[in-house]
């Protein structure tokens, strides 16, 4: 990445702006724009997190909004109301008060004598789902939104539920976040006499959100609120979505392009979860130029060219072999100027005419190889091998390919079946098997199949009654070579990336047909992205460095397999104002081949924050568990000032399980 350090403005910052809400809650926000803003007012560019700007996404913060204020804009990272150095409370992701909120800065940025009036939102994970929730919500000074890494549906295509399965990030993120939130705001910032006791008074009040989540198992009013695909329309600012192939959220690039009225375009490369001007897997691109012709044309009224841009460019990545780390994809760039692409063909492939029949029956530990739901910590995070899963799974094996394909968008497979229980999973893996037969992932689809014809209006299966299925596989570009053959892996279990069903299931498949969206050979790159650039980064001095580790362990006299995980997030020191902060996630997921009701998945996060003599401490630890009638769910938070414990809570809650 080149670093730029000249723009054609020169830029002050200011690290705590505050923003007082109608109720008095004040915000800390961090500031950069140019030095005569005030002479020469700016469009504003917001981005709303619960993530900690003094020391969570500082690293990428420090790379992006001082480019953006030195070309002439005002950069605006705002801590949401009850996390990083802000007041008030927090209850729940995507809330009406985080709308809100959003849509109130969104407005005071708006009436700054600095400003020109215009307002651009943008942000990743997080900051890219609420970007779209505030555009729906149409205030008046939003323009123009970047949303990366979203979903414009919460319950369908988040990290709760997909295909109507209970995702396992559903218990991770909520002990996730219960860390993130407990941290305590900069007494540098707050005060030396007033830190503490926001920091209690936070603690206090902090939610587990587990049990609010699985206390909605069917897409009910509760995830219609905030999933913009109940109303595409209720979108009148100018939407640029950007995902990456590696990441969990692949799919909103195409619903956006595909869907939303107001100008729209999306972009898809190899990415985890990251922004695309730093992450990996290469080849990376200049987002943050991409970024600025958005902004220009949308906020400045600057004739960029965005509008001539293709409706969606995708990187077709090459086949490789399987790993659980990939530095790098080869592959190209390729474009449509209109989506969905009238040059994308479905080939339909029969797997298993009517007559045949299979039988599907695979042990619990069936999807180990499938690696993490969204990447993001540079390490051994992606799909392995698939090979120890598909000995697990019923594969249709298709014919050698005497030439190369380019899948460019969602699989999807077909089936007619039955089952033996009233409730089932079935998963569904689209695989590269290579001559030797190494198997790598291109792309997965699962389906509780009681949600078969609705998530809102699940209908329990009759045992042995055959019915029909379709079962759609993420979006993906990816160039299957001569010499190849593709595998479509079905099994009914996919741990630990779904909650498996409450009794072992045996599937009969009668018919299966494989849907295969085809795209004509590219010679090259039909497109082409600027090299990426940053500001000057965050300077840091490196206290413990970070390390990601995973192991699969097998108890021979039990037959409990555990996945264990560790991410030491390092621990680093920030050169500027002195403040150390660290994390440690350790995650645990284990389950008897043949007993889906031995599922347990147990979480224990460690954060750290000091300066000088002063140190604050937070411990989390999270369990989940089952049985054929519910979902058993624990966590507690430990806070320790220095060494002295001062915090201590405890969270329990048994939830029926309606997951049909």
């Amino acid at each position: 990445m080149k670093i730029v350090t000249e723009f054609p403005r020169k830029i002050v910052e200011f690290p705590d702006m505050g923003i007082v809400m109608p109720d008095g809650c004040r915000l800390s926000a961090r500031v950069w724009m140019p030095a005569d803003a005030a002479d020469d007012p700016v469009p504003a560019i917001l981005e709303h997190l619960p993530y900690r700007k003094r020391d969570g996404t500082i690293y990428r913060d420090q790379l992006t909004h001082p480019y953006f204020a030195g070309h002439g804009y005002a950069s605006i990272r705002v801590d949401m109301r009850g996390n990083g150095d802000s007041e008030g409370l927090m209850d729940d992701e995507y809330s009406e008060q985080e709308l809100q909120d959003a849509c109130d800065v969104i407005a005071w940025a708006a009436a700054q004598p600095w400003c020109n009036g215009n307002v651009g939102m943008m942000g990743i994970s997080w900051g890219g789902f609420n970007c779209l929730q505030v555009a729906a919500k149409q205030p008046a000074a939003l323009k123009a939104v970047i949303s990366l890494c979203s979903t414009v549906d919460r319950y369908a295509d988040d990290i709760h539920y997909k295909g109507g399965c209970l995702l396992i990030e559903n218990f991770g993120w909520a002990s996730t976040m219960l860390s993130y939130s407990s941290r305590p705001p900069d007494p540098l910032l707050a005060g030396d006499n007033r830190w503490r006791d926001l920091w209690l008074t936070r603690l206090e009040n902090q939610p587990f959100l587990a049990p609010l989540w699985l206390k909605h198992q069917h897409r009910d009013a509760y995830w219609k609120r905030g999933s913009i695909c109940e109303d595409y329309p209720a979108i009148h600012a100018a939407v640029l979505s950007i995902g990456g192939w590696h990441d969990g959220y692949r799919n909103t690039i195409s619903h956006l392009a595909a869907n939303i009225e107001a100008p729209v375009k999306g972009i898809v490369g190899p990415w985890i979860h990251k922004y695309p001007h730093y992450a990996t897997p290469e080849p990376r691109i200049g987002f943050l130029q991409e970024a600025l012709r958005w902004w220009d044309r949308w906020l400045k009224d600057l004739d960029t060219g965005v509008e001539a841009d293709p409706a969606y460019r995708a990187y077709v990545m090459d086949s490789v072999r399987p790993a659980r780390w990939h530095p790098e994809r080869p592959g190209r760039w390729v474009a449509e100027s209109e989506w969905p692409s009238p040059n994308i063909k479905t080939q339909e492939v029969e797997l298993m005419a009517e007559g045949n029949h299979a039988i599907v029956a695979s042990p619990q530990n069936c999807g180990l190889a499938g690696g993490e739901y969204f990447p993001f910590t540079f390490g051994p995070e992606l799909p392995g091998d698939q090979r120890p899963d598909d000995a697990l799974s019923v594969c249709f094996d298709q014919p050698v390919l005497n030439e190369a394909i380019d899948i460019v968008g969602a699989p999807e497979v077909a089936v007619r079946v039955s089952a033996d229980r009233r409730q089932a999973n079935i998963a569904v893996r689209l695989c590269d098997v290579h001559p030797d037969g190494a198997s790598e992932l291109i792309s997965y689809g699962v389906l509780n199949l009681t949600h078969r014809n609705s998530h809102e209006f699940p209908e329990a299966l009759v045992p042995g009654e055959i019915v029909n299925a379709r079962v759609v596989l993420d979006q993906c570009a990816y160039r299957v070579p001569a010499g190849h053959r593709l595998r479509v892996a079905i099994s009914n279990s996919y741990w630990p990336m779904i909650w498996p069903s409450p009794e072992p299931v045996r599937l009969e498949l009668s018919a299966a047909t494989l849907m295969l969206p085809l795209r004509p050979l590219a010679p090259g790159d039909e497109v082409v992205f600027p090299a990426p650039v940053g500001a000057t980064p965050w300077a840091t001095e490196t206290v413990r460095a970070a390390n990601s580790e995973r192991h699969v362990d097998r108890d021979e006299k039990t037959g409990m397999i555990t996945l264990s995980i560790v991410d030491d997030f390092g621990e680093v020191r920030d050169l500027e104002h002195g403040l150390v902060h660290g994390s440690i996630a350790r995650e645990t997921w284990a389950i008897h081949p043949d007993n889906p009701l031995s599922a347990l998945g147990k979480t224990h996060w460690t954060q750290t924050l000091s300066r000088n003599e002063w140190s604050v401490r937070t411990e989390t630890f999270g369990e989940m568990r089952s049985d054929a009638q519910s979902f058993m769910v624990s966590a507690r938070i430990e806070a320790y000032d220095g060494e002295k414990l001062v915090f201590e809570r405890n969270f329990e809650e048994k939830i029926p399980r309606v997951l049909l």
